[in-house]
């Protein structure tokens, strides 16, 4: 019983400051959607180059696909 009583209070006093120091850094809430508008920007960025590159290359006269040895 000894055990659960001081696991308790350790724990409860753990909590108690956690608690009282409220500046402790950005959530990981505003990270996610950051993280996830750069991903966005980066497929979008790589699409646009990627329909680009195949624009010019399809503008080439001549233009034959490369055969496999």
């Amino acid at each position: 019983m000894y055990l659960y009583t001081y696991l308790y209070a350790a724990v409860s006093n753990r909590l108690a400051e956690l608690r009282r120091d409220g500046e402790r850094g950005d959530s990981p809430v505003p990270t996610a959607v950051i993280i996830f508008g750069l991903v966005a920007v980066a497929m979008a960025v790589t699409g646009l180059a990627l329909a680009r590159a195949n624009n010019w290359m399809e503008a080439i006269p001549n233009n034959t696909q490369p055969k496999a040895p």
